[in-house]
């Protein structure tokens, strides 16, 4: 048995580099020895409530310096952390508490557009297992929640040390609950071994070291894998400062880029897709692109058209990555160094193999480069299971102990993994497959074109037919009809889109993903 926790990526930081600044929200401003004091001071208010090993507590909080703190807080206790996504409602935060038996709730009370406590604090009424509920709020706010403590004033007196708990490496650190895109969500046990090593795969990868630190613009949610491994826990953990930005706006962060010399930016595609729209004559790019040293990609395929367009904006080639919550979250990225391959999420990061099943069996088929498969994963980022789900677990691995992500890929002859598409939202029209992002990919060529998301819809005699619903470029005019037979020239008859729709926006999950359930 080895011991480890993951609240060491904290301490041993703050430890070596204690005035140096960690967080940066607004005016507010904290060293890595006031992250930690400020985490000991949150675990010695929970043990002193009955928290430690074997226990679960929720964390409901934007990327708010709060949000850190506590997530360590956590850490330290023992506990295990449940990150919860700021924009569920009450009935739904009822079943994440119930499904993780969480013990203590906390929560951000905000802004009146951003109602977190409100619905936190319907659920924890409800919600049977839950004891205790943590406002996260300014000291002097009046707003009351019956049965409700103020989370800064009830850990003021609490000890600015603390012994942190050992915890068995394989102990689960945290629990991400899954989109839920096929049901219920299902929570992924992460274990600190998974956290960590994932952490220092970043490390090699990217080139981060504490002797040169980063500063990394904190945009995509916390709550959700990505954010939290790649820019929290990675900027912790090398001595990094976090630059917090609650919720993406192109122009703020853009803003933020130039005025606190952002290093690293990672987004999702559409946040890049935003920058770009952004940008005009205000904006001193030459003096951002200086600063930039990474730009990196995932949660969805990225469209080569941003791709190219980033690069002769910044300079900057982005590097695209893969993972889902399952694994930690990265499983293959991109190479600095290496020319770019649009389309491409690289090669597996160390530690971590991959490889292509046939969907139908589950078996390991030959990765020649035309050979598509679903892509699955082996090694030290793929998580323990899910959340009392052992049938659920059992199925989600292979035969031969390989994740299974429901994403089809393929392999070129060097190695390097591409995203053909999700499983799930592949269309089969008449018999033949249709990859969405395919033609996404395409429609992104027609100048009159912004965003684009395909789906499947029903059809009476093929089964399904191709739906686009794209949004324009400003003061762009093109009809359904005219895109229609401009897909007509460029792909296959069984893959253009014979159904196109113009919409002023596409609908967006929390960490920027377009939504395709919610189009038809």
């Amino acid at each position: 048995m080895t011991e480890y926790n993951l609240a060491a990526l904290l301490e041993k930081t703050a430890a070596e580099y204690s005035e140096r600044i960690a967080i940066i929200a607004g005016e507010r401003r904290m060293t890595f020895a006031a992250v930690e004091a400020t985490a000991s001071q949150v675990a010695n208010l929970l043990v002193s409530r009955g928290i430690g090993p074997g226990n679960t507590v929720a964390l409901m909080c934007p990327n708010v310096p709060e949000f850190t703190t506590t997530y360590f807080g956590i850490l330290k206790t023992g506990a295990t952390v449940v990150p919860l996504n700021i924009l569920l409602k009450s009935r739904e935060v009822v079943y994440h508490l119930e499904d993780a038996d969480a013990k203590i709730l906390i929560a951000f009370h905000g802004s009146p557009e951003l109602p977190i406590a409100d619905e936190a604090f319907s659920a924890f009424e409800t919600a049977t297992a839950t004891e205790h509920f943590f406002v996260i709020s300014p000291a002097s706010d009046n707003k009351s929640f019956v049965d409700a403590e103020n989370l800064t004033v009830a850990m003021s007196g609490h000890d600015t040390t603390f012994d942190t708990i050992h915890t068995d490496e394989d102990d689960t650190a945290v629990i991400l609950y899954t989109s839920g895109t096929t049901g219920k969500a299902k929570g992924a046990e992460l274990r600190h071994r998974n956290m960590r090593d994932n952490v220092l795969a970043c490390q090699d990868i990217f080139g981060l070291t504490a002797e040169a630190p980063d500063s990394y613009l904190s945009v995509l949610p916390l709550f959700h894998s990505f954010g939290q491994t790649v820019i929290q826990n990675c900027a912790i953990a090398f001595g990094g400062t976090l630059v917090m930005l609650h919720r993406f706006d192109a122009r703020e962060a853009l803003g933020l880029m130039l005025d606190e010399s952002i290093s690293v930016f990672a987004g999702v595609p559409t946040m890049y897709w935003g920058l770009l729209r952004a940008l005009d004559d205000s904006i001193d790019v030459e003096r951002l692109a200086e600063n930039l040293r990474l730009s990196l990609a995932g949660g969805s395929a990225l469209p080569i058209e941003i791709h190219r367009e980033f690069h002769e904006r910044f300079g900057v080639s982005i590097l695209e990555g893969y993972g889902l919550s399952e694994t930690s979250p990265v499983a293959s990225f991109t190479r600095l160094g290496h020319p770019p391959r649009a389309g491409s999420v690289g090669l597996p990061i160390p530690g971590v193999e991959m490889g292509l099943l046939d969907p139908q069996s589950g078996q390991l088929i030959d990765p020649s480069p035309n050979s598509i498969g679903e892509l699955a994963v082996k090694g030290s980022n793929v998580f323990k299971g899910y959340l009392n789900r052992p049938d659920d677990t059992r199925d989600a691995f292979s035969s031969e102990g390989w994740f299974r992500t429901g994403d089809l890929g393929r392999r070129d002859a060097d190695g390097w993994y591409y995203v053909v598409d999700r499983a799930k939202d592949l269309v089969i029209r008449g018999g033949f497959n249709v990859y969405p992002r395919e033609v996404e990919e395409v429609l992104l060529t027609h100048p009159a074109i912004s965003l684009a998301a395909v789906i499947g819809v029903p059809h009476p005699s093929h089964g399904e037919d191709v739906k686009a619903i794209v949004v324009l470029e400003p003061d762009a005019a093109v009809t359904p009809e005219e895109i229609v037979a401009w897909g007509r020239g460029r792909m296959a008859s069984y893959k253009y889109p014979r159904n196109v729709t113009i919409v002023d926006s596409l609908p967006m999950t929390a960490t920027g993903k377009i939504l395709k359930r919610a189009l038809s």
